[in-house]
């Protein structure tokens, strides 16, 4: 069930926030670079804000369980890959992808906030004066800035090495799962495509899930078919389903209209035809894990899919 969150407020009371600010003033703090300049932030924070999905999963694969964090795009809690890591502990819910709930932030207390590379300047404003807020310095679309942004997560939570073995990790299985599909003989191409209610899109070649599957061996198929915003396609029309020519095709669903809708094509002969689906290698996925999320915990999750598709 969706959360039901506070409308968001734009203004703070100045006495609320000058007292927060006093009481998270940390008595030792180390300096860290970030997308907004140097900035102070405490040695071991112990009341963590996440508003982005790749710092709620950097955190959690470093041990740090924050205190609040926002919902996953199109659901109203986390993703649901990030589930298994909460156990009995779980953030509190502090607004959603796009708009952050200020009072509920300033509910939790925090003593640091990490945010995402597409934090406004606005936001970062009313944030920076609740706690030091952490907003990572991106290279933007690319397979492997994930593994960038985690890093300066894990620097500000001091705890890089953890960062860095989860990293490691990620590599290391996706070398071996490379060795395994070269040997399966399973097909060297692969289309990711996010299935939603006004047509199928093709995702970036860029995108952090195409870079899994690239590493793993698939070249990801979407030079011709992305449009200027480098993300992902326009819609395709079911006419233009032929373009999808990947041996394996990994279709996500954002929610239960996108299920609907991808219910229904199935139906058609454009979809029929393709020879993916006669062959039998198309991959429903979770589109929160493969076209939303990002960070160590997400790219073990998309391994796990990747390694029961092409090497059971």
């Amino acid at each position: 069930m969706p959360v039901s969150l506070p409308k968001t407020k734009t203004l703070i009371g100045a006495s609320l926030l000058a007292a927060l600010a006093a009481a998270v003033t940390p008595a030792q703090a180390r300096t860290l670079d970030t997308a907004h300049g140097e900035i102070e932030v405490p040695d071991a924070p112990e009341r963590v804000v996440t508003l982005y999905e790749g710092a709620l999963d950097a955190a959690l694969a470093a041990g740090v369980m924050p205190v609040g964090a926002v919902t996953t795009r199109g659901g109203g809690d986390v993703a649901r890959y990030i589930e298994p890591h909460l156990g009995d502990q779980r953030p509190a819910i502090v607004g959603v992808v796009r708009e952050i709930n200020m009072e509920a932030v300033v509910g939790e207390r925090p003593d640091l906030i990490l945010a995402g590379p597409r934090l406004s300047d606005e936001q970062y404003r009313l944030l920076s004066r609740i706690a030091p807020t952490v907003v990572p310095t991106s290279p933007g679309i690319t397979p492997d800035a994930w593994k960038v942004e985690a890093r300066q997560f894990g620097e500000a939570l001091g705890r890089e090495d953890e960062i860095d073995s989860a990293i490691d990790d990620v590599e290391g299985r996706a070398a071996e799962l490379a060795e395994r599909v070269q040997a399966g003989d399973v097909g060297a191409t692969a289309n990711l495509v996010r299935w939603m209610p006004q047509g199928p899109l093709v995702m970036s070649d860029q995108l952090f899930s195409s870079g899994l599957l690239e590493a793993v061996g698939l070249d990801v198929a979407s030079d011709d078919l992305v449009n200027g915003r480098g993300v992902h396609s326009d819609p395709l029309s079911l006419e233009n389903l032929s373009k999808l020519q990947g041996d394996w095709l990994f279709l996500a669903t954002l929610n239960e209209e996108g299920d609907d809708a991808l219910a229904a094509a199935k139906d058609s002969p454009a979809f029929a035809r393709l020879p993916v689906v006669e062959n039998g290698q198309v991959v429903p996925v979770d589109g929160q894990l493969w076209t939303s999320a990002n960070g160590p915990l997400a790219a073990e999750a998309i391994l796990d899919d990747i390694e029961a598709a092409l090497v059971p």
